[in-house]
């Protein structure tokens, strides 16, 4: 997704190409493509045998649904576990913590104002 959303278009051997070596195998690639293209992730033009691939969605649409996925199957569907294991386990600087409060403290912020 990273490389489609970077290049907005790419097929199936651009794709291959991105990664580092070793690269994994088409079969690999294309199942994934498969199955991000079953969840309306990603869409694609057929040019004869080739398929040009896409993004439907938008980057932080697909992140906000990862991690409320994660957050649901590995913390109980609690934001409040996943913050306590993230800032506990993360080895955060004491920086990092103030900048992360200053962003809870802005959103805590906007909701009084609703």
């Amino acid at each position: 997704m990273q490389y489609l959303w970077e290049k907005e278009k790419a097929f199936m051997k651009d794709l291959i190409e991105a990664y580092p070596e070793p690269r994994p195998a088409a079969t690999t690639i294309a199942t994934l493509l498969k199955r991000m293209a079953d969840k309306k992730f990603i869409g694609y033009k057929l040019y004869g045998n080739s398929r040009e691939y896409h993004p439907l969605v938008k980057k932080s649409d697909y992140f906000s649904k990862h991690m409320s996925g994660l957050i649901k199957t590995f913390f109980n569907d609690s934001a409040s576990q996943f913050a306590s294991f993230f800032t506990k386990e993360s080895d955060l600087s004491q920086a990092e913590l103030e900048e992360l409060k200053k962003i809870i403290d802005q959103e805590i912020s906007k909701k009084k104002r609703l």
